[in-house]
């Protein structure tokens, strides 16, 4: 049973993981899973900066590694390789994780595999609990919202992406705009339980559409416009606002997903089909559980990740490279982070793209 090393520095958790694999297709084992959160670093500016995020992770990385053996209870001639998140994500984070895990590799002599960021989100239900291929993935996280089917490791096709804001961009400034601090979606959603969310109308973005993609920019200009408007804020302003912009989000995020589950229907022969959401956002639990009710609706299972590893963290690297060292494949020394990796290179960009490749 191959034993991994995920290391994950895409953005503002300085994460280390050690996970064993299962028998067969069976689910992974968890060893270790050592995550700082830099929230500290990044709150007074309302976001992450990049440049302080970057020098946290080299001050930090080696003692969240150290702390991942201990707590395994393990040394390095158990681990059989390294797997460090190569993208996407924030350079210089991914500069500092995919150095640090080469420099392992080398001196220990152990295999090195440069992991998407994104497969990692997507293959978490394996890991976890031994999810069957296919399934339809709804990852939505700070820099990405996303539809995906994932027919096997490396086979992925998105159906449908932002075409402007990731929901988790969106959430963190609206906290910013309300003064609720960062990380911005635990904010809203607590400030959201004690607000009226039909006090104020606010818009559902392409909600109806026949086209299956998400967008939150209107979204976001409209709650601005409206909190200016009132002037200067009361508590039950900023709560009722909270509480109208995750009503609306939630109902836009139903819409527009029970598009692909009926696509998933008409297209693919799966009697059990499944949907698996991801990414930070998918700890709201207003939105999982609308989830949860959608797809009983449309006879799909909901598979959800443990409120841990719904954030960035490193034991869904740590499987990722497992899956695919498992199927022989490692990469060279010299492979280089890359800012943007999209999942499925082969879909056409829906945000652009540039020099360093397509956004979303």
């Amino acid at each position: 049973m191959p034993t991994v090393l995920g290391i994950e520095t895409s953005c503002d958790e300085t994460a280390a993981a050690i996970v064993r694999a299962g028998a067969g297709d069976a689910r992974g084992e968890i060893l270790s899973n050592i995550i700082y959160s830099q929230f500290g670093e990044h709150a007074r500016y309302g976001g992450v900066v990049p440049e302080i995020a970057a020098r946290a992770h080299a001050d930090k990385l080696d003692r969240v590694i150290k702390a991942a053996l201990s707590e395994a209870g393990t040394d390095w001639d158990a681990i059989d390789a390294i797997a460090a998140t190569a993208g996407p994500g924030l350079i210089g984070g991914l500069i500092v994780g995919t150095m640090t895990g080469k420099a392992i590799a080398l001196a220990r002599g152990k295999p090195f595999l440069a992991v998407n960021h994104l497969e990692g989100h997507a293959l978490t239900p394996r890991l976890t609990d031994g999810q069957p291929f296919p399934y339809l993935l709804l990852l939505v996280s700070g820099g990405h919202t996303q539809m995906v089917l994932v027919r096997g490791l490396g086979d992925y096709e998105r159906w449908a992406t932002t075409i402007d804001d990731a929901l988790g961009e969106a959430f963190d400034k609206t906290a910013k705009l309300l003064d609720l601090g960062y990380p911005g979606g635990p904010a809203v959603e607590k400030m959201a339980s004690t607000g009226d969310p039909d006090r104020f109308a606010l818009p559902r973005p392409l909600k109806g559409e026949a086209r299956p993609d998400f967008s939150f920019s209107g979204l976001k200009t409209a709650l601005r416009k409206t909190a200016t408007d009132l002037g200067a804020l009361t508590d039950r302003d900023v709560a009722d606002l909270c509480a109208g912009f995750q009503k609306a989000v939630t109902e836009t995020l139903e819409d527009r997903v029970a598009r692909s589950l009926a696509r998933y229907r008409a297209e693919i022969t799966d009697t059990s089909p499944t949907l698996v959401v991801a990414g930070g956002v998918a700890a709201n639990k207003a939105i999982r559980a609308m989830l949860e009710r959608l797809c009983a609706e449309h006879g799909f299972a909901f598979l959800a990740p443990p409120m841990e590893l719904c954030s960035d963290n490193a034991a869904m690297i740590a499987w990722a490279g497992l899956e695919r060292f498992r199927r022989g494949e490692t990469d060279p020394l010299d492979i280089a982070p890359r800012p943007r990796w999209p999942l499925d290179g082969d879909s056409a960009p829906r945000i652009g793209s540039g020099r360093k490749g397509a956004k979303a």
